[in-house]
């Protein structure tokens, strides 16, 4: 059993089996009885690195086992290893060469929080968002197929993940084209089944095994030719099973199943992977492993150990003092939500697993009768939204940005063309730091305002984030307001629930011949840049309708026009103000600040704006350059 630790190491550990095992080739030339002392010591480098740098170590620490057993067996990178969203991989990163590059994860030209191609020939395949493994394992095994190959390929998902539609649709299909791939379901909080323990483990074994799928093939062609016997055995067979295992779902999906097992127990983890290795067909492992497996608080509360930040140093000189900034964005809705719903009881909250990161917490207490989790699946969520908006209920959708690009087809089918009243809550806008480019919300406003009849928002400061939560409630229609991680600028917030006058911007303050239009929470930096150029700051709050009356005045009294948004440039906010500008006749010298047509690397929130040009200086520099130009 694996040694339980109660600190993070603060000194690099010893590892002499970890030395030998830096890549999977020389972890398979270990000896099996050494493995279980390289987990612990993969185990106390995983704690050390992680709190070197903060990141997500909770689903890392309960695959050690798993990792290094998938790596012992299979001839990777040849054989093709699928992560399923990339939380539990740096296990997989420290046994694939990148040890000594852990302590650059998550920071800017370092190694990156999730598995992607790019990185390494071990990550077979770049994730982030859920659910997603089995149907790119699929791809490879057919892929493999067409070429003859008989390199293996592998699907690793959680049971979270498993919750998500798209997970079954490629379970499906695999069955039906009889695909050779292996699904290790990683069971760590839903409870599939408590059925485990040394008589599962020792079926587990016995059903994978090659003796009895012969015996299963070699009944199969006998009583075949019986009338009506094959029949009788097969669901003697499935019956006694289903006693035994939960896996009656996946064997009529067409799935081989065995387990549960226990995912930390290596010698069986060992013996049921090679039997399953070398069989055909779709193969479906069931393994029930602890979140934080080996760390005795994160054991304790897996969800607050979903991730840390990084440790400071025992001895390290006092930080300088954090500039005062106020409650986080998603605090403010969190609050906002349980402030509504007091006041309309027909309010119901939705979200898809994200009850912690975006603060339903407090609404799941006071009002669980009104609070819906529905798991992994987005769509799902954003069509239950519109069928309770058909029947009278007032649903807000809290949504992650990035996630709700998975549920865009119900976006616009089922809420938007049928103008229900939905309030979509979208948090992440924007750059979202050292998770990278898959959960950066860079596209919302511009898939968002090409469809017809959106309220969209952008809010400045956590005041006006309360205001138009509560204008795109009273919306008789879809409506969204999309707000960053993190803090705001410490606005004094207005207890009253005030909605704003629709499609109304604010001029923020007065200058002359350079207007900076503002979308969002770059209004402080835009601010500081009008001190310096003598530029009017406007805040611009709608994206759609935009205040066309403003920027009728706004065109008339300067020379140039700067759009500044944390969104991709191209179609968005600032394309609606030219699109506007050209459609009145109204040309003038105009420059967009925003995203650029690229993925932004993962980095501290303050290096990837300088980067994009959207801190003061970098707002600055454009707006001389440009002028100049002029």
């Amino acid at each position: 059993m694996p040694t339980t630790f109660h600190q993070i190491p603060r000194e690099r550990p010893v590892t002499p089996l970890l030395d030998r095992a830096s890549t999977p080739d020389g972890l398979r030339r270990l000896a099996e009885a050494e493995l279980e002392g390289l987990a612990d010591e993969l185990r106390q480098y995983l704690l050390y690195t992680v709190g070197q740098t903060g990141g997500h170590f909770g689903a890392g620490l309960g695959v050690i086992e798993l990792t290094i057993a998938l790596h012992y067996v299979f001839d990777t990178p040849d054989d093709r290893l699928v992560w399923d969203v990339g939380h539990q991989a740096y296990p997989h990163k420290i046994l694939t060469g990148r040890r000594e590059q852990m302590g650059s994860l998550r920071q800017k030209d370092g190694i990156a929080a999730f598995p992607r191609r790019s990185e390494s020939e071990y990550d077979t395949f770049g994730v982030g968002h859920s659910s997603t493994s089995i149907s790119a394992a699929l791809g490879m095994a057919i892929a493999a197929r067409i070429q003859g190959s008989k390199r293996k390929a592998v699907a690793v998902i959680g049971d979270g993940a498993l919750t998500a539609g798209m997970a079954f649709e490629a379970l499906n299909h695999a069955s039906d084209v009889g695909a050779n791939m292996l699904v290790v379901l990683n069971d760590n909080d839903m409870s599939i089944s408590n059925n485990v323990g040394g008589l599962s483990n020792y079926l587990a074994k016995i059903l994978s095994s090659r003796t009895y799928a012969s015996m299963r093939e070699g009944s199969k062609k006998i009583l075949s030719r019986l009338p009506g016997a094959w029949e009788i055995a097969r669901k003697t067979e499935e019956h006694a099973k289903g006693m035994l295992v939960p896996g009656t779902l996946f064997e009529e999906l067409g799935w081989n199943y065995i387990g549960p097992i226990d995912g930390h127990d290596l010698p069986t983890l060992l013996a049921t992977l090679r039997n399953m290795r070398d069989l055909d067909g779709p193969q479906f492992l069931h393994i029930s492993t602890k979140k934080g497996k080996g760390f005795g608080p994160a054991e304790l509360d897996p969800i607050g150990y979903h991730a840390i930040t990084k440790l400071e140093p025992i001895n390290a000189a006092p930080a300088t003092p954090k500039p005062v900034s106020g409650p986080k964005y998603c605090s403010v809705f969190g609050q906002w939500l349980c402030d509504m719903a007091e006041q309309d009881p027909r309010l119901v909250g939705i979200t898809p697993a994200m009850k912690e990161g975006s603060d339903l917490v407090a609404f799941s207490q006071r009002f669980p009768e009104r609070y819906f989790d529905v798991a992994i699946a987005e769509q799902h969520a954003v069509t239950l939204a519109a069928g309770m908006a058909c029947d009278g209920v007032k649903p807000v959708v809290a949504i992650y940005s990035t996630f709700l690009q998975r549920a865009y087809d119900q976006l616009i089918h089922d809420v938007a063309v049928q103008n229900l009243d939905v309030l979509f809550a979208i948090d992440r806008a924007g750059l979202v730091g050292e998770d990278g480019p898959t959960h950066a919300g860079s596209f919302d406003l511009s898939y968002l305002r090409c469809i017809p009849g959106m309220l969209i928002m952008t809010p400045s400061d956590e005041n006006e984030l309360r205001q138009m939560l509560t204008t795109g409630y009273l919306f008789p229609g879809p409506a969204a307001v999309r707000y960053p991680r993190g803090s705001g600028p410490n606005a004094t917030i207005e207890q009253a629930l005030t909605p704003l006058e629709i499609g109304k911007g604010v001029v923020r303050r007065q200058g002359s011949k350079i207007a900076l239009l503002v979308f969002g929470v770059q209004l402080a930096e835009a601010l500081k840049v009008g001190e310096n150029l003598n530029a009017t700051v406007v805040d611009m709050r709608f994206v759609k309708p935009l205040d066309q009356a403003l920027l009728r005045q706004l065109a008339a009294e300067h020379e140039l026009l700067v759009t500044i948004e944390e969104n991709s440039i191209m179609g968005g906010a600032g394309s609606a103000v030219s699109e506007f500008l050209a459609a009145e006749n109204l040309l003038k010298a105009v420059l967009h600040l925003g995203l650029p047509d690229a993925y932004v690397e993962h980095a501290k929130p303050a290096q990837m704006l300088a980067e994009c040009g959207l801190d003061a200086a970098g707002i600055e520099a454009a707006i001389r350059a440009r002028l100049a130009q002029l």
